[in-house]
């Protein structure tokens, strides 16, 4: 965890805006991440710097050149984060439109017939794509089961479906509403097997912000993230596609530059925040590395975070100073078990008897920030095979310490017992 390394969890902290008090609200404990991350302040300065400039990209100025090579260097260094060894990355309207774009031209453009391959798991950002995109191809949509004890689906559950003609799959690297992994290269290895040829597209809109990313070893041909969910701001999208996916047929304009997949003049700003969210996992990492290799303080701090945000989901499960865990509260039930190796940063409860907007009440009342996952659009996908009509989320990240979720575990017994 962070405490072993004096200082560093006050200096971590110090680096976001909010991170204890909501300007509505006042006092607060922030375990509402999943929803969107804590905003870096770098962020929020870099924002407000490039939202007063008034040049564009491509004009004989040297403002202009300048913000060239702004772009030019924040694509370079998400290339390190992503551990991206080709392909190329680029901005859209949000993580859910660049899903939708990446699925619907390989859907569209992959050979004609054979079959669509998605899971019960995913978000509908990737879920919805893949069954629109799908019927208008004419290509049939299958969708894998997950497992509703784990909260997450197995390469061994693709393989029993995937074919020889499966053209697209689709996976999702956490759940937003269990918050558990999925091992994408497992999956991959598991769809390549069987159909080599397979366009892969991943949604990591949930996972980015805690822990590896490491493109080179899933073998797949899209990615997305949402930024506001990994420190930076709204109002913006990031894909990473491969070489081959680059390449096919896609919404541009005519004559335009070979392989652009962006669509109008990109905002300078949207990609400065993203390398400020870079240069802060470098420093992060650099605490857990003597390497000077930026990928390697990059790795390190994956690892760091990982940890530490394990040990916050091991406080809050099993209890932490004489604070009873949620596994030890008999009201409580935990989506995906207890000890679940998979979970990243994230607990979806129940309490008995109790309805989870009424806990969500509770909670806020008492200073702790959640939220409510409810059997429809979004989660009735997980939640409904659970015979759960709604569940609360309680997501964490890594700038979250084990006071508060003290507070949390605080807050919890008081409601449980005054049912």
């Amino acid at each position: 965890m962070f405490d072993t390394h004096p200082g560093l969890m006050d200096a971590v902290r110090d680096r976001f805006a909010h991170v204890d008090t909501c300007p509505f609200e006042g006092e607060r404990v922030f375990f509402e991440n999943a929803g969107g991350a804590l905003t870096l302040k770098s962020v929020v300065d870099t924002s407000a710097k490039y939202a007063a400039i008034p040049d564009n990209q491509g004009r004989d100025n040297p403002a202009s050149k300048a913000l060239n090579k702004i772009i030019a260097e924040a694509k370079a260094d998400t290339m390190i984060l992503l551990n991206a060894k080709e392909g190329q990355v680029f901005v859209g309207e949000s993580g859910t439109e660049l899903l939708f774009r990446m699925i619907s031209n390989a859907i569209i453009e992959s050979p004609a017939g054979g079959n669509v391959v998605g899971t019960t798991l995913e978000h509908p950002a990737s879920r919805s794509a893949a069954i629109r995109w799908a019927k208008i191809a004419g290509k049939d949509y299958i969708a894998v089961p997950h497992d509703n004890a784990t909260g997450s689906v197995t390469a061994e559950a693709y393989a029993k479906l995937v074919t020889q003609d499966t053209r697209v799959a689709t996976i999702i690297h956490t759940s937003p509403v269990t918050g558990m992994a999925v091992d994408v290269a497992a999956v991959s290895k598991a769809i390549r097997a069987v159909a080599p040829d397979c366009f892969i597209i991943v949604d990591g809109i949930q996972h980015a912000a805690h822990g590896h990313l490491d493109i080179a070893s899933y073998n797949v041909d899209g990615y997305a993230i949402s930024p506001y969910k990994m420190f930076s701001r709204h109002g913006y999208g990031i894909a990473w596609i491969s070489d081959r996916l680059s390449l096919l047929p896609h919404d541009s304009l005519i004559d335009g530059p070979e392989g652009n997949w962006e669509l109008g003049t990109r905002d300078t700003g949207a990609y400065a925040a993203l390398a400020d969210v870079v240069t802060y996992l470098k420093w992060l990492g650099a605490h857990f590395t003597d390497s000077a290799d930026d990928r390697a303080k990059l790795e390190a701090a994956g690892s760091a975070i990982h940890a530490h945000e394990k040990a916050l989901t091991d406080a809050m499960i099993h209890g932490t100073g004489n604070l009873k865990g949620l596994a030890d509260m008999p009201e409580v039930s935990i989506i995906g078990g207890v000890d679940n190796p998979l979970r990243e940063g994230l607990c979806a409860i129940t309490v008995d008897g109790m309805d989870a907007a009424d806990l969500l009440a509770a909670l806020r009342e008492r200073g702790i920030r959640t939220h409510i996952r409810k059997a429809d659009h979004y989660s009735g996908n997980v939640l409904t095979p659970l015979g759960l009509p709604s569940c609360i989320r309680v997501s964490m990240c890594h700038y979250n310490s084990v006071q508060e979720v003290a507070q949390f575990l605080t807050a919890m017994q008081e409601i449980v017992e005054g049912r």
